[in-house]
């Protein structure tokens, strides 16, 4: 594999290192598009645009490799892009239209639609209303119902959602209590049309805890629950249901050279999202990521993480559906080197460890070098990358019967955007 690197990195860097790189923060998700011109959750001072706002997050382009594994990643990882997603993630995108009002009294509104396209089918995503500045007590809280994105917190590095409750319900963000803010709704777990599975959730969100300039704390409660549920002849379809929790922590510290978030979660039956529930399964998550300014031209980003998942219930190791007790390890770094403002190098090396309690080890590496091309200002999207991906994927525990040894060499070009 290393023979396979060194010439494919050394075209690319002899191509175009006279070009300059531009280096920033990779957690993009639909979320930061819109607070370009409108933010998610509206408060009694936003500026409206009283006009049709056009919002997403895409990437698309070309991902060549003549390896069985077009994408590098150890099998049975629970923790996204676990070798790092740079060079070795999908296509896709999530594409919203947002309209804001605001009503005599004062209240102002907000109705968004979010189509999103990350498989064969294009499907509704959000379609969701607003209210804030309607409380007089509570100007600032705001009151949604409909369909919506909900607690997602995203890891950049692995492409990584914490938690993910996405679905149709109601809520409030931004409750002040005294010096911090409460946020907490009921969401259901959408069915494959426009109604509600039998999936629920309670989610609640304490957040604004300063311990002093730097430090910013965050707790996080959420429980899952399922309804009862008749056939046709009116007897219950399920008799055996089970509820979940979960419980996390983050805490968010700013230095003059960069920032850290710690964070970790723990949930009883469940692991990343209480609708999917697991009987006797527990997990613990934990993450410490950052990025650091090491000069003006150089900048980098990093992430550990550890995912313990235990279950103490009905194991299963068939494709599809693992269900093994194992403990994943994951170790992302990326440097990223600023030609200027419009051109950038970035190296990002990953590895990942899936240590099964009884099954042995899977584990896999990966390198990417990226040539970018971005927007005339910092942190600014649309790019273009032309990139080069070499890893190699050890799966002693598969479940599939295919040679567990897997090399991966790719290249190619993709643009990234939200706007």
């Amino acid at each position: 594999m290393k023979m396979k690197l060194l010439p494919i990195s050394a075209a690319i860097a002899a191509i175009l290192s006279p070009m300059s790189v531009y280096a920033e923060d990779l957690n993009s998700t639909a979320a930061e598009a819109e607070k370009a011109e409108q933010p998610l959750i509206l408060n009694a001072d936003t500026e409206i645009n009283t006009g049709l706002v056009f919002s997403g997050y895409a990437r698309y382009g070309l991902h060549y490799s003549d390896d069985f594994k077009e994408y590098v990643g150890a099998e049975g990882q629970l923790s996204g892009a676990s070798a790092g997603r740079l060079g070795n993630e999908g296509n896709g995108g999530e594409f919203q239209f947002t309209k804001a009002f605001v009503a005599d009294n004062g209240a102002i509104w907000d109705v968004a639609v979010m189509l999103e396209h990350w498989s064969d089918k294009v499907g509704l995503k959000k379609f969701y209303a607003g209210v804030t500045n309607v409380f007089e007590a509570q100007p600032n809280a705001y009151l949604w119902a409909g369909r919506d994105f909900h607690q997602r917190p995203q890891e950049g590095l692995n492409d990584y959602f914490m938690m993910e409750h996405d679905g149709q319900g109601g809520g409030v963000y931004n409750l002040d209590i005294g010096s911090v803010k409460l946020d907490f709704a009921v969401v259901a777990k959408a069915d494959s049309g426009t109604g509600d599975s039998e999936f629920y959730a309670f989610t609640s969100k304490l957040h604004d805890i300063n311990l002093g300039e730097s430090n910013n704390l965050s707790f996080l409660f959420n429980y899952g629950f399922e309804s009862d549920q008749y056939d046709a002849n009116g007897a219950r379809e399920n008799d055996d249901k089970i509820t979940a929790y979960q419980l996390a922590a983050v805490l968010d510290t700013n230095y003059s050279n960069g920032s850290t978030k710690l964070t970790v979660r723990y949930a009883d039956n469940a692991d990343n999202s209480t609708f999917n529930k697991t009987e006797d399964l527990t997990t613990l998550y934990g993450s410490f990521q950052g990025n650091f300014k090491v000069s003006e031209k150089w900048d980098t980003e990093f992430l550990v993480s550890y995912h313990d998942y235990k279950n103490d219930g009905n194991e299963m190791a068939e494709p599809g559906n693992d269900t093994r007790s194992r403990t994943g390890y994951s170790a992302i770094v990326r440097p990223m080197y600023n030609w200027n403002a419009v051109h950038s190098t970035w190296l990002e090396a990953g590895y990942s460890l899936v240590d099964y309690e009884n099954d042995g080890e899977n584990d896999a590496w990966k390198v990417t070098l990226s040539q970018n091309i971005s927007f005339d200002m910092a942190g600014a999207r649309p790019m273009l990358r032309l990139y080069a991906t070499v890893g190699e994927a050890n799966n002693e525990a598969s479940v599939y019967s295919y040679d567990k040894k897997q090399d991966t060499l790719a290249i190619g070009a993709m643009f990234e955007s939200w706007w």
